[in-house]
């Protein structure tokens, strides 16, 4: 396979870790820097190493691992999604448990791979949720179909809850979204905001999601129908 140069539009994709298997760890890392494309931009390999690495600028992806020595991966997750809310953040587990996966969707994860994925694959996973994907196990992606149909039998005939239009956005998910309607592009919002594409699309992915549309124009649509402020 050829390796990836990188965007010059984009830049390379800022990857950081937490895991404590280290002979996977150190396989991952070669990956990563063998791909011209990316950037290790930080390592942890236990919990605490973890939420002090978050207190540090902003990965564009970051893998976490669950089983850590000191506690949960999912801890991270719930972190990063506060302190680092443009980051796309990935599961390196061997847990395949339901448990385990929604726990980790609901914290915050978008993609969720089993260990079972070689090193070298992962740098293609990575690449793919950098740039909007969301790289999920096949077995893993079987269980969530199988969740989320259960809860749909269970909930059939229930009234759908509305949702608080004034709480659905965060300001800065707001912003580009205003910078959406008025017609520039990920990139143009980028330089913009001052921010990298890649932060661009998860933003751009995660308002899609809470507005339960899929593209520019029902996004544009669906905001001024909640009644959302743009500016």
């Amino acid at each position: 396979m050829q390796p990836t140069s990188i965007n010059p539009e984009t830049g390379p994709i800022h990857v950081a870790i937490v895991e404590d298997d280290h002979d996977f760890c150190n396989a991952l890392r070669q990956a990563v820097q063998e791909a011209e494309d990316m950037r290790l931009v930080g390592i942890a390999d236990t919990r605490l190493a973890g939420l002090v690495m978050l207190e540090g600028p902003p990965a564009d992806v970051l893998l976490v691992d669950l089983g850590l020595p000191d506690g949960s991966g999912i801890d991270i997750i719930k972190a990063a999604s506060t302190c680092w809310p443009s980051c796309n953040i990935m599961v390196s587990t061997n847990f395949g448990d339901e448990t385990h996966v929604m726990r980790s969707i609901e914290a915050g994860a978008a993609g969720y791979l089993l260990k079972d994925s070689s090193p070298t694959k992962m740098a293609v996973e990575i690449r793919s949720l950098a740039n909007g994907g969301s790289p999920i196990s096949p077995i893993i992606a079987r269980q969530v179909l199988a969740h989320f149909r259960h809860n749909s039998n269970e909930n059939s005939g229930t009234q759908e809850r509305v949702p608080d239009s004034s709480q659905l956005l965060s300001a800065r998910e707001k912003e580009v979204l205003d910078f959406i309607t008025k017609g520039f592009t990920a990139n143009e919002i980028a330089k913009l905001m001052q921010l990298s594409p890649f932060t661009i699309r998860a933003f751009v992915r995660r308002i899609y999601s809470k507005l339960k549309v899929k593209s520019r124009t029902e996004a544009i649509y669906e905001a001024r129908a909640l009644g959302l402020s743009l500016d």
